[in-house]
């Protein structure tokens, strides 16, 4: 029997601990092998010794089939599960096309609504799924993986696509201890998620500090709520059916998060790293524009985001050397 060949781009947080479960599992097995696209200290730290992960749920060490940043090594693969950040999609896929032919599925969890548009741009003729996960996780070193928080969601689901790939995928999943979740809304499944990681990163990014603290004070729980409201508005107006209650929802999810939890994209402004402010923050502004809905509490943020963001730059550039 062929072996599934399944490829995961983008080994950090959410690709290290799902990935890890996967080559954890299908590890010696006939089913499937795992492959890592990774690169530098990443790459050969796992290649050494495997990828190391502590986890609320026990701690492991996983060794997929092979780690390597050069796509020609893997082949092509059957089904290619895209982590990266949201704005490196479109470099990554390109350089992942020795991995991808017209029968390679390609299922996105990155930050964001609007991955799948944007790969099919690129592979028109392939089945692009979407999916979302909840996860609280970091690569905390090159080679290690550390997962701090209470849930492991992986949703994904797919509306025009090959229902024997997708309970196959499905499969997979499950039988690698993945608390994934077929869904039969993808769409809705997706923006309950944007609702959550958009304002989550919004607001933690904005004030500088934990969802534990924004909810401890009436003044930022404020703002959280008004950044939710405004998403909701744009959501309502581009016809995506969301739960009556989803505001309270979503501040409930938030609630059950450790105290001192954050944003990856909070964390990558503390470290002067490029940032998903534009897929988080200004996709709402623009999409707010577009449709005519007043987002005035996201304009004001994404507008000291980006000022923020733009010095980051400059201390980068300054970092490295090179002339500002």
């Amino acid at each position: 029997m062929k072996k599934i060949k399944i490829a995961i781009a983008g080994i950090g947080g959410v690709g290290g601990y799902f990935g890890a479960l996967l080559a954890k599992h299908y590890e010696n097995n006939d089913e499937a092998e795992i492959f890592f696209i990774a690169r530098g200290e990443n790459e050969k730290v796992i290649s050494e010794n495997g990828l190391k992960v502590e986890s609320t749920k026990g701690n492991f060490t996983a060794y997929p089939a092979k780690t390597t940043s050069d796509a020609d090594r893997i082949g092509i693969v059957d089904f290619l599960i895209c982590t990266t950040k949201s704005y490196h999609l479109e470099q990554i896929l390109l350089q992942l096309s020795p991995c991808i032919n017209t029968s390679t599925v390609i299922l996105p969890l990155l930050n964001g609504v609007d991955s799948n548009e944007r790969i099919k741009s690129i592979f028109p003729d392939n089945e692009v799924w979407e999916g979302c996960v909840y996860l609280v996780s970091r690569l905390a070193a090159p080679g290690f993986i550390k997962e701090t928080g209470n849930i492991s969601l992986l949703f994904f689901g797919s509306s025009n696509g090959t229902k024997e790939k997708l309970k196959l995928a499905e499969h997979i999943f499950l039988n690698a201890g993945l608390e994934a979740k077929l869904s039969e809304n993808i769409q809705q499944t997706i923006w309950e998620k944007f609702l959550f990681i958009s304002t989550i990163a919004t607001v933690t990014s904005y004030l500088d500090k934990s969802i534990g603290e924004v909810l401890a004070h009436n003044e930022s729980k404020l703002l959280l709520h008004s950044l939710l409201s405004e998403l909701k508005n744009v959501a309502d107006k581009k016809n995506i059916v969301l739960p009556e209650n989803i505001i309270n929802k979503t501040i409930e999810k938030m609630i059950k998060l450790p105290y001192e939890t954050t944003s990856s994209m909070h964390s990558d402004f503390q470290k002067g790293k490029q940032t998903e402010v534009n897929s988080l923050t200004g996709y709402v502004v623009e999409s707010g524009r577009q449709l005519n809905v007043l987002t005035p509490t996201y304009n004001k943020i994404y507008e000291q985001l980006v000022k923020k963001t733009q010095a980051n730059k400059c201390l980068r550039i300054n970092l490295s050397g090179s002339r500002t």
